[in-house]
């Protein structure tokens, strides 16, 4: 089996997004995964960072920046002291420019600043303002500090995360917060088609953390309101059927198996010798296999116990049953799906040779995302996007007064790196 496909970047590459300039003043993960949405397919993506750089910078693997390696891909970076009118007087020329402003301050920062919606869009009336916080603009805990943590607590993930008999699960990821980078690349997008299709003006999209992460988990008020009835904690195990877990495997690997549908769930007992389940009135549908579970784990289970993984993975496929391996990082890295389909792919890098990351995501035929360039050191496109407003002479000024920041790329560790956890 090959390794990762090597993919190298091509700053020629254009996207759908070819010639939309968006200034990001976003920090940590929500805004740089919306960000990177739009610099993937093409969008101009101008990084403003303090001295200090972006936060995410400092989420380092064993001193390796992995987080910004990946999330920063394909982005500039402008370094800004914003603590300086020369900084806000900056910014304000730059989104002049732009079809595109995004922001993770604690509400009423950005006025503070001297950066307000109001003031922006009498600069740029086209502007659209994508504002990110964790309890949006309004409401009674607009000023509270908002974390991804805090709202995967508060939306109810948690409570229906995990096993019935020990505690709420928060997610090992930056669930909340990758959430809402979706929503916000979205958002945009849809305020963009107003500006441009429709001739509309810009506007101010308000998106809190703690909504996007509400929105996927479905149903669950109406649920209460008309059942009177709380999700319970559940495992891996589904509350609408049966079976759907995780099963170990002789070979101390796991499985993952779901029967959506009464047609898989007759085809997963056909083929495991067990038809009757599926006669059977008390276990004949979704709903009787579930008052049924501990009986239908056990039986599923003991199958798959008693057969290594691939073993597993074989019998079903063949038997057109829903099953699939739980792999880890290291795991994934080296599967044929993954390597062939390219979905992992190796990404040059000055520093380290080659990191691994995911590809751009979603596919498209005609004009697909790309990797134009690596992520940036703190100002390294200073000079590129800032003499042209200011001149050599005040660039140097601003430069020496540290209105103006660049930052070289900090040394990366020699030895190899794991992922952290969120």
């Amino acid at each position: 089996m090959t390794g990762l496909h090597k993919q190298c970047f091509d700053p020629a590459r254009r996207g759908p997004l070819h010639g939309l300039r968006v200034i990001d003043l976003s920090r940590l993960v929500a805004g740089n995964m919306m960000t990177l949405q739009l610099a993937d397919f093409g969008a101009q993506v101008v990084k403003i960072e303090p001295p200090a750089g972006d936060t995410l910078r400092n989420f380092r693997a064993e001193g390796f920046d992995t987080w910004w390696k990946t999330y920063g891909r394909n982005k500039q970076s402008v370094g800004l002291d914003l603590r300086r009118p020369e900084g806000i007087a900056l910014v304000n020329a730059l989104a002049a420019t732009a079809d595109v402003l995004v922001e993770s301050f604690r509400p009423g920062v950005l006025e503070q600043m001297g950066l307000a919606p109001d003031v922006l869009l009498a600069l740029n009336p086209r502007l659209v303002i994508t504002r990110l916080s964790g309890w949006g603009q309004t409401g009674p805990y607009r000023e509270r500090p908002g974390f991804g943590t805090l709202v995967e607590g508060y939306s109810g993930f948690a409570a229906m995360n995990g096993f019935a008999d020990r505690e709420p699960v928060l997610p090992p990821m930056f669930l909340g917060d990758m959430t809402t980078g979706l929503y916000g690349a979205s958002a945009t997008m849809m305020a963009l088609w107003e500006v441009r299709a429709n001739g509309g003006q810009g506007q101010v999209i308000d998106l809190s953390l703690f909504e996007p992460m509400l929105s996927i988990l479905g149903p669950q008020a109406a649920n209460h309101r008309f059942t009177g009835q709380v999700k319970p904690r559940t495992g891996s195990r589904s509350s609408t059927t049966a079976p759907r877990n995780a099963y170990p495997t002789r070979d101390g690997q796991w499985v993952c198996l779901s029967t959506s549908t009464e047609t898989m769930a007759a085809r997963l007992f056909q083929a495991i010798g067990r038809p009757d389940i599926t006669q059977d009135p008390r276990t004949a549908t979704a709903r009787g296999r579930l008052a049924h579970v501990e009986e239908i784990d056990a039986i599923v289970g003991g199958f798959i116990r008693g057969r290594t993984l691939q073993e597993n993975l074989a019998f079903f496929e063949q038997a057109q049953v829903t099953i699939g391996p739980i792999f880890d990082a290291a795991q994934l890295a080296q599967d044929r799906f993954v390597i062939e389909r390219e979905s992992l792919v190796d990404v040059e890098d000055a520093d380290l040779g080659f990191v691994p990351m995911h590809n751009v995501t979603p596919r498209m035929s005609a004009t697909p995302g790309g990797f134009r360039r690596p992520a940036p050191h703190i100002g390294e496109h200073n000079r590129e996007l800032l003499l042209p407003l200011l001149g050599t002479a005040e660039y140097e000024r601003l430069l020496n007064a540290g209105a103006i920041v660049e930052k070289p790329a900090r040394p990366q560790p020699a030895a190899q790196a794991t992922s952290p956890t969120a």
